[in-house]
């Protein structure tokens, strides 16, 4: 710690970062351990933050997506409130100001892709976010300002693969690379450094730099990942064998338990639903129960109310036919002292047709009466026989009721017998993901900032993306110039 170049001062304290020095090629195939893998992730995830390594506005949503999955797990819309995830460092500050949106409208863009990955454990969101992570242009390069022969600025790039020779303007994009297995050997004298290729008719590959302390620096990193670089394409060793097989077995106990917690709490879920939809069917039962009662109640009163008008109907239709048998008396007793005189027999017969009127309206009443009567006794009927389905309804109820409770306990037992099963997997890459960052960044286009519209990296990586051009490409071509060529043009 004392060789480094640390100003001592007023300062009692220095902060240090641990940070891994030499990349992996392949982050599924290397990063064996998980704690390995989290690290690297949070190494990774701050140098695309700090804008150290360049990403694209629509790849930086997707892969802060990832990192909310890893940090908070599952998306849950009954716990997410808005503004959650625009108090975290998720985006780089290039990006943000780049468009005109605000932390809340990056928020929700963020949250539509977060939602997508419900299922994905910590580590592997992380191991996502890497995979992404490694195909950027920047990713895995450690940059040294140098000088060719002729004094032309240009950038040195080591990485897990080779060296690249990068423009001044443009770090995105090397113009020439030499793999690893064209390199023979690497040395320096001073300022100047030598390359010597496999191919020994080939010139060698010579630089300066600005300083001896970096060439040192320099020449570690090369030899450290010339060696990781030849050592990756030979056959594991016993003890990486091992660290792989154990690794892998944990992760696959890792994910049994999850997939078997994943269901235990699915089942859960279910049985949750299932029980508020049995408490909301029996509020309904039970309110069909109370409506039917009501009726009950309502038919009995019909009928009694009913019986009562029959049981005064028919009293009033007996006291019409009484009364009507007294008229008919009175007729009789009319008649006889109508031969008395011809006075009384003229007022008898006055009386006596007077006593027939009366006598017809009241049979015609006591018929009408007899009529109502009977129609009441068929109302009573018709009441009662209403009275009765009630009931049979009643009874019904409380049979589906306690047929419903053995069906549903018997779900439940059912249920339970599934819980140890294992659940396939459940998540697959998405085939639309590039398809959905184009789209993405076509609707953020329109939102751009005017006086951002020159961004420098953002303009190289346009034209690489209108050429189809990408890292890898870069390096197929390299590989298929000859070394004699690419030194001309590095020393040019």
């Amino acid at each position: 710690v004392q060789d480094q170049s640390i100003q001592k001062g007023n300062q009692s304290t220095a902060t240090f970062m641990f940070l891994c020095k030499f990349y992996p090629e392949e982050v599924a195939e290397e990063l064996v351990q998980e704690v390995t893998q989290h690290l690297f992730f949070l190494q990774v995830k701050q140098a695309i933050l700090l804008m150290d390594i360049y990403c694209p506005p629509e790849a930086s949503v997707l892969l802060a997506s990832y990192a909310v999955q890893a940090k908070f797990g599952d998306f849950d819309e009954d716990t997410y409130k808005p503004g959650m995830l625009a108090s975290e460092d998720l985006l780089p500050q290039r990006v943000i100001d780049q468009y005109q949106m605000t932390l809340e409208m990056w928020e929700e863009r963020i949250r539509v892709w977060y939602a997508d990955h419900r299922g994905m454990s910590r580590d592997e969101a992380e191991m996502e976010y890497l995979k992404i992570a490694q195909d950027l242009d920047m990713y895995g390069v450690n940059y040294f300002p140098i000088l060719n022969k002729k004094e032309t600025e240009l950038w040195l790039g080591v990485t897990a693969l080779g060296l690249n020779i990068y423009e001044k303007e443009n770090k995105l994009q090397p113009k020439t690379t030499f793999t690893w297995s064209e390199i023979r050997h690497i040395s320096f004298d001073d300022k100047k450094f030598i390359i010597k290729p496999v191919d020994k008719n080939a010139p060698n590959f010579v630089f300066f730099s600005q300083k001896v302390r970096m060439n040192k620096l320099i020449l570690d990193l090369c030899i450290g990942n010339h060696d990781l670089f030849m050592r990756r394409r030979k056959p594991d060793s016993m003890e990486l064998q091992q660290m792989k097989a154990a690794a892998k077995e944990e992760k696959q106990r890792r994910q049994v338990q999850r997939n078997r917690l994943a269901r235990e709490k699915q089942l859960r879920e279910e049985a949750e639903r299932e029980r508020a939809n049995m408490e909301q069917r029996l509020l309904q039962y039970q309110e069909e129960i109370r409506l039917a009662n009501e009726a009950l109640r309502r038919s009995e009163e019909s009928a009694d109310l009913l019986a009562e008008k029959s049981r005064v109907a028919e009293e009033e239709a007996m006291l019409l036919s009484q009364k009507a048998t007294e008229a008919e008396q009175e007729i009789t007793r009319m008649r006889l002292n109508a031969m008395r005189s011809e006075e009384e027999k003229v007022s008898l017969e006055r009386k006596t047709r007077e006593a027939e009127l009366l006598t017809a309206r009241l049979v015609e009443e006591s018929e009408r009466r007899a009529a109502e009567a009977s129609k009441l006794k068929e109302e009573l009927l018709r009441a009662r026989a209403a009275e009765k389905q009630a009931k049979e309804k009643l009874l019904e109820f409380i049979r589906r009721i306690t047929a419903y409770d053995l069906l549903n306990n018997a779900d439940a037992d059912q249920l339970s017998l599934e819980i140890e099963k294992e659940r396939e997997e459940y998540l697959q890459k998405s085939k639309h993901l590039q398809h959905q960052l184009r789209e993405l960044r076509t609707e953020i286009a329109v939102l751009k900032v005017d006086d951002k519209q020159n961004d420098h990296l953002d303009k190289l990586h346009e034209q690489q993306v209108e050429l189809g051009e990408n890292k890898y490409s870069t390096l197929r071509k390299s590989k298929s110039g000859s070394t004699k060529s690419r030194v001309a043009f590095f020393e040019d």
